[in-house]
């Protein structure tokens, strides 16, 4: 088994949060471990919304690279991110336990109304980047106004801070991770069964090149497969869609395998939203995806 490790990661808090968890976890199995952290492209441009920036891969690409040509291991990835069609010569060969995969709206306390949805006053200025997030939120409230809202974890909470919005979205399971005090806004979590996540939201996956034997031994000690098969058939949906980062899907499956899904044709339009029971996992994408087809027209 392999006694050391090179994890690429991006340079973020929540980033490196991450490859540090995984580094300890290689650590206790006996590894020693560095961390090389790689600039992505999503992490140099700041100046333009996601659905601007060239290609796919926004902030996996590079790491992908550093992987392919030996520079690194193991590539650590918040899952939502890696794309659906992997690189040729990488797998992910592990995925973590599924912290909590809620969205959180964070709310500055001077924006706060408990008659409205959610509790944000009417006319809000909110701002996220995720067009899955925009979609969705329109959809539930078409008084707001989004806006786009780039950088780290940290710098969104800042720009909410600083006035720049009333409210702002953002996973839960990062800001849990970085243990942030939001004690100075109202933070109301989204149900993921009304407020539909991201396939794989909440989830860590570890990256490897495809014929290296050791580091597939070392990932099988600690793959989640439940959470695996749950994200399998979360990213099989995006898959059948087509679609990346900045398609308006939301797939959830809980680990007692109901499935929640919300789709819109394209960022903006009306959301549809299905449930299902998950009986069998083959074949369940499919119908999904057929489902969506029939209820949009095609």
């Amino acid at each position: 088994m392999k006694k050391h490790v090179i994890i690429g990661s991006r340079g973020s808090d929540l980033a490196l949060w991450q490859a540090r968890f995984v580094k300890g976890e290689l650590e206790n199995r006996g590894c020693s471990v560095d961390i090389k952290i790689i600039k992505t492209q999503g992490d140099a441009i700041q100046h333009l919304s996601f659905d601007k920036l060239e290609g796919k891969g926004f902030f996996t690409k590079e790491i992908e690279d550093a992987l392919l040509s030996g520079e690194v291991d193991l590539a650590v990835h918040s899952h939502k991110d890696v794309e659906t069609n992997p690189p040729a010569g990488l797998t992910i060969a592990c995925v973590s336990d599924r912290a909590n995969p809620s969205d959180l709206l964070l709310i500055r306390k001077s924006c706060v109304s408990p008659t409205t949805k959610w509790s944000l006053k009417k006319n809000a200025n909110v701002g996220t980047s995720s067009v899955r997030r925009k979609t969705q939120f329109l959809h539930f409230r078409q008084d707001c106004a989004i806006n786009d809202l780039r950088g780290n974890v940290p710098t969104r909470i800042d720009k909410l801070r600083n006035g720049k919005y009333d409210a702002i979205i953002l996973a839960k399971a990062g800001v849990d991770r970085l243990e942030l005090d939001l004690s100075e806004f109202t933070c109301v979590e989204l149900d993921p069964r009304e407020f539909v996540p991201a396939p794989a939201q909440g989830v860590l996956g570890l990256q490897i090149r495809s014929n290296d034997g050791e580091m597939a031994e070392l990932m099988a000690s600690m793959n989640n497969t439940e959470v695996q098969k749950c994200i399998s058939l979360e990213r099989k949906i995006l898959n059948l869609l087509e679609g990346g980062c900045q398609l308006p899907l939301g797939a959830y499956c809980t680990e007692d395998h109901h499935l929640y899904v919300a789709f819109a044709k394209k960022p903006g339009a009306e959301s549809i939203f299905f449930d299902y029971e998950v009986t069998e996992f083959p074949g369940m994408a499919e119908k999904v995806v057929a489902d969506l087809h029939e209820a949009l027209g095609g």
